[in-house]
């Protein structure tokens, strides 16, 4: 018996060493949120092509820079950033490429012809495959829903309509274009179009398998996967008669590595005694897992599956969605909502508690994300040893633009790389355009009009970084922050914060000179910095000021007051201590078998 048993554990060593040392060289690329527009596309119906680039003398389809600068994506700029991620990867060497979500920007079939072209060119010339899975803005309902923007850049400098319904034109003063490749693609418009990066399997996998597949690893069949890959075998019943389908799949492109592709799109019937199928009757999916738990148990369930089946066949699981498992705000969510209110900042796209646990109780160990345009890295221990680890990848939309890598060194140990995507051929392309934007917004006298020096950035890390300057001015003070905070902390130095941090009997063992080289409106902007970037903000902000953003913080702890807006100002440098001493998100390894998250140089 115990001869028997040496064998089989002999056995399964020789298996695991084999599996890790075929594997030990795997490295995969997230690529989240590009919400890629394709600037240079065309309408299947509508000879429209755009306007004409005075520098390049290319028709161009762009989004006005007053839209992108009060939206929390760049729209155009981000073609180029996406082009120049991919370039860097093929550099690297790197054939495995996953996307969590947001791949288009609302899913338009134009956007989703030109994914599929860059993708397809990619493929071929560098021999990448691509894996990918949906993100709210893809789609943005279960079915086929009209829509358009009215925010296009038109020929002298104003914005244009260009709707999928001239029903939906709600300014018709603006000049119009109605193609029906702006309406919103759902389920079925985007497996057609993009099931050759995961939605379905290829011949090249080894295993490939959806919840609704029901069948074990060793009896898998490329022809069975294949039609169980098709749409219509792909449905869940949300709520009685209301279905939906859900891509999520699982696939193994090399040897002894499953992606588990979830997809968390979660669609809640608004009125259950109207038509299920009309794409107005849905709610949106931007929550994320919270719905999960409650309307797609289904996933859990072949979740549970799943890990079990990578275990005992010895595959190292790695799952991706678009939306985070984890508190990514590197537990500041509470803090954030005494200050500012419970429905500020995004915090309903916090997940609770309770999803982490329910995804560690399934199995899974290690989860990259999206959906926050965020570099973040979240860790979570459990009572019966388990660990899940929550990586927040970077949007190429938003400071600070980036992708992560993955590279496997055994099934318990993992090293994780954030790359920056700071220079970017052609980042500059479309400032002749912006320039007879912003003349034309002087001209009419407009109000808030967003900031020409935009113009002046001389590389992409720049350019995003004034995008998230112009759009905390433009956006979220205004939506978020309580007015007379802001209106009496606006007008305070560094000096002043540090002078109220402190009482009298300790005001002399700190030079106070050294704080007025900066405002309050600075350390805001580092605040979003430092919950965009992590880490990696640190490098854009001094680092005499992070130290004395310390010693404001630390006095503030300290002072016992009533005065609310003392405690208000205790509890901002609260929250910008925390998101700035969050676990490593440049460079770390993970090791399972210790539960640790440790910082490479």
């Amino acid at each position: 018996m115990k001869k028997h048993f040496s064998i089989h554990l002999l056995v399964t060593l020789l298996l695991s060493l084999n599996v890790f040392a075929q594997r030990k060289t795997i490295q995969i690329a997230f690529l989240a949120d590009v919400h890629f527009q394709d600037l240079y596309g065309d309408f299947s119906d509508n000879a429209f092509r755009g306007v004409e680039n005075p520098k390049t003398k290319k028709k161009t389809l762009l989004r006005t820079m007053d839209s992108q600068l009060r939206s929390t994506r760049i729209f155009n700029e981000n073609y180029f950033a996406f082009l120049a991620a991919l370039d860097d990867i093929a550099k690297r060497g790197i054939k495995i490429v996953a996307l969590p979500g947001d791949y288009t920007d609302d899913g338009q079939a134009y956007n989703l012809r030109g994914l599929k072209r860059i993708l397809d060119e990619y493929q071929k010339k560098y021999g990448m495959r691509f894996f990918i899975t949906t993100g709210n803005h893809d789609p943005v309902s279960p079915f086929l829903k009209d829509g358009g923007k009215s925010d296009f850049l038109g020929e002298h400098g104003s914005p244009i309509n260009i709707f999928s319904n001239k029903d939906l034109v709600k300014d018709k003063d603006q000049d119009t274009f109605i193609t029906r490749d702006l309406a919103m693609s759902g389920y079925l418009e985007i497996i057609n179009e993009l099931k050759e990066f995961g939605f379905s399997p290829s011949e090249k996998d080894l295993f490939w398998e959806t919840p609704f597949s029901h069948r074990s690893y060793k009896n898998y069949s490329f022809k069975k996967a294949l039609k169980s890959s098709e749409y219509s075998n792909r449905m869940y019943e949300v709520s009685p008669g209301f279905s939906v389908p859900d891509l999520s799949y699982v696939v193994e492109p090399v040897k002894g590595i499953w992606l588990l592709a979830i997809d968390g799109n979660t669609y809640l019937l608004k009125n259950s005694n109207e038509n299920p199928t009309d794409p107005d009757n849905s709610h949106g999916a931007s929550v994320g897992y919270n719905n999960v738990l409650s309307n797609k148990k289904h996933l859990i369930d072949w979740m549970k599956k799943i890990s079990k089946q990578a275990e005992t066949n010895h595959k190292v699981l790695i799952a991706f969605t678009h939306y985070p498992m984890l508190d990514y705000n590197d537990g500041a969510s509470e803090d954030i909502k005494n200050l500012l209110g419970k429905n500020k900042w995004q915090l309903e796209r916090v997940p609770n508690d309770q999803v982490a646990q329910v995804f560690s109780d399934a199995g899974l160990k290690l989860h990259f994300a999206g959906h926050m345009h965020i570099n973040d890295t979240g860790i979570k221990k459990f009572e019966n040893g388990k660990t899940l680890v929550n990586i927040q990848v970077p949007s190429l939309a938003a400071y600070l633009p980036g992708y992560k890598i993955l590279t496997v060194n055994s099934p318990a140990d993992f090293e994780v790389e954030t790359v920056p995507i700071n220079d970017v051929p052609h980042f500059d392309e479309l400032f002749p355009l912006y320039q007879k934007e912003f003349d034309t917004l002087k001209s009419q006298n407009t109000k808030d009009i967003w900031n020409i020096d935009i113009l002046k950035t001389k590389n992409y890390h720049d350019f995003t970084l004034f995008h998230l300057k112009e759009l905390v001015r433009l956006r979220f003070v205004p939506s978020d922050w309580p007015k007379y905070f802001i209106k009496k902390a606006s007008k305070l130095s560094g000096e002043d914060l540090l002078n109220l941090s402190i009482d009298s009997a300790n005001s002399n063992k700190i030079n106070a000179a050294k704080f007025k080289t900066w405002n309050f409106e600075d350390a805001l902007l580092n605040l979003y910095q430092l919950q965009s970037a992590d880490e990696l903000a640190k490098k854009d902000i001094p680092e005499s000021r992070l130290l004395q953003f310390k010693i404001l913080h630390e006095n503030f702890e300290k002072l016992n007051t009533e005065d609310e807006f003392l405690n208000q100002l205790k509890t901002f440098f609260r929250v910008l201590s925390k998101l700035s001493s969050g676990d490593p998100t440049d460079h770390f390894e993970i090791d399972f078998k210790k539960g640790m998250i440790l910082k490479l140089k």
